[in-house]
């Protein structure tokens, strides 16, 4: 049984600017991209398993969370470290604002079923 600030190191953010939605998409980096120069990081068995879940296809941090038994805050510091290390590669969500208006889906839908 470890405690959950020794598997984030005492931190409660991601390193950097990662910011992980519930509902932002994780999937595997490829490995053409990573950096030949960067060392190789040394992963904890948190952040194999999660590298783990998602070869598969990607997943939401909200489903990693699930799958590993871990909670989301600490799922997204360890997220961080994988991001960090050019291991995953991260789809944020839409934002609201850029989302099309209620009102114009109405007239879209009214003008469908108009036909």
């Amino acid at each position: 049984m470890v405690r959950l600030f020794a598997l984030t190191r005492g931190r409660a953010r991601p390193v950097g600017d990662g910011f992980f939605d519930l509902i932002s998409m994780i999937s595997l980096a490829d490995p053409a991209v990573r950096d030949p120069f960067q060392p190789e990081p040394v992963l904890d068995p948190e952040h194999q398993a999660i590298l783990d879940l998602c070869v598969d296809g990607p997943l939401s941090v909200a489903e990693l969370g699930s799958y590993t038994d871990l909670p989301v805050s600490v799922v997204r510091v360890l997220l961080g470290d994988l991001d960090d290390a050019e291991l995953i590669h991260v789809t944020q969500p839409v934002p609201l604002a850029e989302l099309p208006d209620e009102r114009l889906l109405r007239e879209v839908i009214n003008g469908l079923r108009a036909l």
